[in-house]
This record gives structure tokens, sequence and C-alpha cells, in this order.
């Protein structure tokens, strides 16, 4: 199963404030063991929302929205994909986090399969053939 970590983000990094140099090495330790373990698929950290934008599509429109958002409770500091056998052992894996004052939260990636029959054998080449693309360019 894969699921995507989400680390929330707060006025600090909102206001691109970077990481300590050790935060930084303990989340480096940390991403070593995940890797080691087979766990880590990827992940990154990601700029504040003033650096970004919100698309919105709506009656057949598209709005463009610049940030910074105000939410910042609402918003994404960073991001892991996992790779675990449940939620129960991503769970265990995020406990041994080096994190403090942070929410962080756990959703599971859709596969193939949980799209049933509407992910018909054509499009379920499309999805396969796109994945070895994109693996391709990295």
């Amino acid at each position: 199963m894969r699921f995507m970590v989400i680390v929330k983000a707060n006025k600090d990094s909102e206001a691109g404030v970077m990481p300590s140099e050790k935060m930084l090495t303990e989340m480096g330790k940390f991403n070593e063991e995940l890797v080691k373990a087979g766990v880590m698929l990827a992940g990154d950290g990601l700029h504040a929302s003033s650096k970004g934008a919100r698309v919105k599509f709506s009656d057949g429109k598209t709005t463009v929205i610049d940030g910074p958002f105000a939410e910042t409770k609402e918003l994404i500091a960073g991001y892991w994909i996992w790779q675990v056998k449940s939620l129960e052992e991503a769970i265990e894996w995020l406990k041994r986090a080096p994190f403090e004052d942070t929410e962080v939260e756990i959703r599971q990636v859709f596969e193939a399969e949980d799209f049933g029959d509407e992910l018909t054998p054509e499009l379920r080449e499309q999805e396969a053939r796109l994945r070895e693309q994109v693996q391709a360019k990295q």
C-alpha cells in the first residue's frame, strides 16, 4: 500500500523560515532509515504559499488565485510517499519522525484495483504506460 504523508504548514514555514541545521540533520537520518527500509518512494519540502497559486474550475471557467493563502493550518509544507503494508505501519514510522509542534496527515494513495471495472483494460494499459514513462524520466 502506498500512503502520502502530508506535513502541515505553520506560521514559520509560511514565513519562509528554513529548518535549523539540527532539524535538517535529524530529518536526513530519518529519511535514510526510510530509504534503507524500502519505505520512502519520494519526499520533498514545499515553498511557502506566497510562491504558489490555486486554480479554481467552476461553471466552465478557470480562475487563478495567487498566494499567499490565509488558512495556514490547511496548507502543506512537505510530503512523503511511502510504501508500507498498512496504515498502522505508516503511523509507526511517523512516530519516529523528528517533529515538534507539527501536525502530519497520512492518506492512502489509490491503486488501479481500487477503481474496479470503471478502469477498463485500455485505461489500465494507459496508466501503466504513463507510469513507465515517468519512471524513465527520473
